[in-house]
């Protein structure tokens, strides 16, 4: 038979372990409202004029170093390229980064996931240029230069 105290210890084992689920669960939630108010954001500042688009950009990772992309070509992390999800490959677009005003000029060509968080891949020599290279992620404008060489 099983004592008084170990059933007493086993139940406030298991409560403990609903309270801490409970609160995994509330931060889970309180995560995808956040970035639902997030996604709603960019959305609403969203323009499509001659301004451009604007969202959210980061880089590639050091891993995809040479594999080939969607154009057939071998990534090349000091070629100014990017991946975007719809644009055709070759277009060239500017991407501006609205913190601090820099530009620079990429050619699509390869493609990304749609994700929630950003919409735009840049090659490692393009996010040092436009400075946020060791952060991951910044707010930018692309601007669509002209429609696709190939």
């Amino acid at each position: 038979m099983v004592s008084v105290y170990r059933k007493g210890r086993l139940a406030i084992l298991i409560i403990l372990c609903q309270a801490f689920f409970q609160i995994q669960t509330l931060s889970l939630q309180a995560d995808e409202i956040a970035a639902k108010a997030t996604t709603e954001g960019v959305a609403s500042a969203t323009t499509k004029a001659d301004e451009g688009v604007i969202g959210t950009a980061s880089y590639y990772a050091k891993r995809y170093n040479g594999r080939r992309m969607t154009s057939g070509k071998r990534y090349n992390p000091q070629e100014l390229t990017a991946a975007h999800p719809t644009l055709p490959l070759g277009t060239k677009v500017k991407v501006v980064n609205v913190a601090n005003n820099r530009e620079v000029t990429v050619t699509i060509t390869d493609r990304c996931r749609k994700k929630v968080s950003h919409f735009i891949d840049l090659s490692r020599a393009a996010a040092r240029k436009l400075g946020f290279l060791g952060r991951g992620t910044t707010v930018v404008r692309i601007i669509t230069l002209d429609e696709a060489v190939s």
